[in-house]
């Protein structure tokens, strides 16, 4: 007897393109003709390496046992082992032929991974973390990014990742900070919308999917007013899903109004199928469903999760395993069943493995990390990294003895953030061996290999990390990780840290780099720090080091902002460079060397002392006391002035858009780039619109002397507000604006009045959601 699924494949090929078959008819015919357990299985989700021998042959006797009616999802397949790429892609050649030819309705499976910053295995390039990236202001180049990834990992059997995170993070003490795009809804969207663009790089039958997460409000927000929730929190899944086609989304591990994400029916159906017409697939966090509370059994949180509008259980499907017995009991709605299954055929279908000719993987030899993907590694990170402060002393130019220390000078700790393959095989395999796949350029390597003539080096080590175990255990994120082994441990730096012989290069010196912060171990998903400070005996070894008299150069490297208020002051200069990736050791030291200028721009407010709440630009036009350095904020080696601005004076509220334009001039010595940001501000207080917000922005390239003039084409959307009274709606009502342009939110260099005309307009939904922006050169 022929496979069904053969049979629709055959009869979707030779219908006529007027009598095709719609994705939903496909998914709906297909549903008719699978049992119970086939449907089920489409539900839960398995490891590869589990179907695989010693020798890495498929063990097709396991194939017969664990997934006799298919599966309809492989977890994180590329990371469980260091493997070759092109083993990779055969063992998941060998999986999907198994399941067409030998599984009830032979329907292949999704394999995802984690794509965060580049693909989790090995070899593949490590770009810098996203907290990093969106200091770049730089949507083009996260695109480029993603667009390399989805590639790559397409060709390795990939159809689906779990990522990028874009949950808008304003608790700067947040453990898993580094992976979001900073504290603005309007920056993470654009960053995030960006991502998705790449990766499906022209649909989800060519690319990899994207997964919106971590649905709604992780890592602060979930318990904000539904203005807040609904304006900013939400806008970047909002974005992704309407504007860049992401058809996955997972769920938080937290609560909002007290129900967790995975079980949330006011979030996952009334607000997200509902409201913002999601037709996708929504795919638990690992363990999620395990931690419902108030629940006793798995078979009660799954009929929790699938009810609310969750679909999928990862990583193993171990409480939907019994949805069955759900069902057999009436505590599973057999509508919600049957939405769960088909939302994972859908997005089959529309991932092309239910075609008549699938594309599951690529035959062509795969090579990764190429030279095109370590530029691109190159790039982001060249404009990744922040200069917080330079009192002169960059860059080091002419005869110079510099001495560079600190344990992250010479480290690939100092360059990988969480989800790469070098920090997940640390942490969750708790493997320290053979890590550096693609080689990481570190701090020191950098420098060396960078540094021009007259620049003599020195190197010293002289501090740790931290002597003592600074990661707090708590239970919250993937339950795996709630081991005491996993979280007490120190990072080996398989070197010595002698503080003495450090100090004495250190007052021979004319100049001391002392490259300073964080690690795998002390930031990340599960990992919480006692505080915000450097940690361990960093601060005091700094002390140390400007007790010499010379002139120190602060190169932070992390996960978060840090605080250093007591040091700030005194540093001769001070870089924030995040973890800047796989050439984040050249980037940094090209920009210590002037080879480039910094041109960075903080997605954060940067803390001045110890904070676990949360803090955001836009909560006032006066700066935060609690405020070292705003939102917006980043020096160059050059200057940079703003005039002529113009914009109409007046703006229908039924108007699609008006149109700005100033004028950028680099007024000092050096090339470099200048991140131009729109504002707005409310002028009228009846208006319900925040005191400041980030609207547009431009990336302004400019040599020295040279004017551009930027063109921003701004929707009225933009001037709107939520309200939810007899409905959920989007407002734009007549008053009174200031636009404001600016090198930070508290620099702002040039401000035009806007008012806006007309009868209130009511809309469900917005249309459109960035502004655009053109730059041109002045004419010679």
């Amino acid at each position: 007897m022929r496979k069904t699924i053969l049979f629709l494949m055959t009869l979707f090929a030779m219908t006529s393109c007027k009598h095709q078959l719609t994705v939903d008819q496909q998914v709906d015919a297909l549903y008719e003709k699978m049992s119970q357990k086939e449907r089920i299985a489409q539900l839960r989700s398995t490891y590869m390496d589990e179907l695989f021998d010693a020798e890495g042959h498929l063990d097709t006797n396991k194939c017969r046992k664990l997934i006799p009616d298919g599966i309809g999802h492989f977890s994180q397949y590329a990371s469980q082992a260091p493997l070759d790429p092109n083993v990779l892609r055969d063992r998941v050649a060998a999986v999907q032929d198994w399941l067409m030819h030998h599984t009830p309705h032979g329907i292949p499976a999704l394999f995802h991974e984690e794509v965060l910053s580049g693909i989790n295995t090995k070899g593949a390039t490590i770009y810098p973390q996203q907290i990093g990236q969106a200091c770049s202001f730089n949507p083009e180049l996260a695109e480029k990014k993603t667009l390399q990834t989805g590639i790559a990992l397409r060709k390795m059997g990939g159809v689906l990742s779990l990522s990028p995170m874009v949950d808008v993070c304003r608790t700067p003490s947040f453990n898993r900070l580094e992976e979001s795009y900073g504290e603005d809804g309007y920056l993470s969207a654009v960053m995030g919308t960006a991502f998705v663009r790449g990766l499906q790089h022209g649909g989800l039958d060519k690319g990899v999917g994207a997964c919106s997460k971590h649905y709604l409000g992780y890592g602060g927000g979930g318990d904000a007013e539904e203005k807040e929730l609904m304006e900013e929190i939400l806008l970047p899944h909002e974005t992704m899903i309407r504007l860049a086609g992401s058809k996955a989304l997972m769920p938080g591990y937290h609560a909002v109004h007290g129900t967790n994400c995975v079980a949330n029916h006011e979030i996952l159906t009334d607000i997200l199928r509902g409201y913002l017409g999601f037709d996708g697939m929504v795919v638990s966090d690992y363990t999620a469903i395990d931690q419902i509370p108030g629940l006793d059994t798995p078979t009660e949180k799954a009929a929790a999760a699938i009810n609310a509008g969750n679909d999928v259980d990862f990583p193993y499907g171990a409480n939907y395993q019994h949805l069955q017995e759900g069902l057999d009991r009436g505590l599973v709605k057999p509508q919600a069943f049957e939405r769960a299954v088909k939302d994972v055929l859908r997005y089959k279908a529309r991932a092309g493995l239910l075609s008549s000719t699938p594309y599951l993987y690529s035959n062509e030899k795969i090579v990764l990390d190429s030279p095109e993907e370590r530029q691109t590694a190159y790039d982001i990170a060249a404009q990744s990294v922040v200069l917080l402060k330079n009192d002169g002393v960059l860059p080091l130019i002419g005869k110079q003895r510099v001495f560079v220390t600190g344990p992250n000078a010479n480290s690939m700790w100092a360059m990988c953030g969480d989800y790469s393959f070098p920090s997940m095989t640390y942490f969750w395999k708790m493997n320290d061996k053979d890590l550096d796949h693609p080689h990481v350029i570190g701090l020191w390597e950098g420098m060396q290999q960078r540094h021009p003539e007259g620049i003599v080096l020195s190197y010293s080590r002289g501090c740790d990390w931290t002597e003592e175990i600074e990661t707090k255990l708590s239970h919250g994120g993937d339950e795996r990780a709630w081991d005491y082994k996993m979280l007490h441990r120190k990072v080996d730096a398989g070197e010595k840290a002698d503080s003495a012989e450090a100090l004495r290069m250190a007052r021979s010196a004319d100049v001391i780099i002392a490259a300073m912060g964080e690690n795998v171990m002390l930031s990340g998903e599960n990992r919480d720090r006692r505080g915000l400070s450097l940690p361990g005996k960093q601060e005091q070894y700094v002390e140390q080091l400007l007790a010499t008299g010379k002139p120190v150069i602060l190169v932070l490297f992390g996960g978060r902002a840090q605080v250093i208020s007591r040091l700030a002051d005194r540093c001769a200069a001070i870089l924030q460079a995040w973890y800047p990736g796989e050439e984040g050791g050249h980037a940094v030291a090209d920009i210590l060397y002037g080879k480039i200028s910094p041109s960075a721009k903080l997605s954060v407010s940067y803390p001045k002392e110890e904070l676990s709440v949360p803090i955001c630009y836009n909560r006032s036009t006066v700066q935060d006391s609690r405020v070292e350095w705003p939102f917006g904020y980043g020096q160059s080696y050059t200057s940079f002035a703003y005039s002529s601005l113009e914009m109409d004076d007046h703006v229908k509220t039924d108007d699609e858009s008006f149109t700005l334009r100033f004028r950028v001039t680099n007024t000092g010595k050096r090339d470099g780039d200048e991140i131009a940001q729109l504002y707005l501000s409310p002028v009228d207080s009846n208006l319900p619109v925040r005191p400041i917000q980030l609207q547009g922005f431009a990336r302004v390239s400019l040599k020295a002397g040279e004017t551009k003039t930027v063109t921003i084409k701004v929707y009225t959307e933009q001037l709107g507000y939520y309200s939810h009274q007899k409905q959920r709606q989007w407002n734009i009502a007549p008053g009174n604006f200031m636009l404001k342009v600016g090198a930070s939110s508290q620099d702002i260099r040039l401000q035009h009045p806007l008012k806006l005309i007309g009868n209130p307009v009511v809309k469900p939904l917005r249309n459109h959601y960035f502004s655009e922006t053109h730059v041109q050169g002045e004419k010679a």
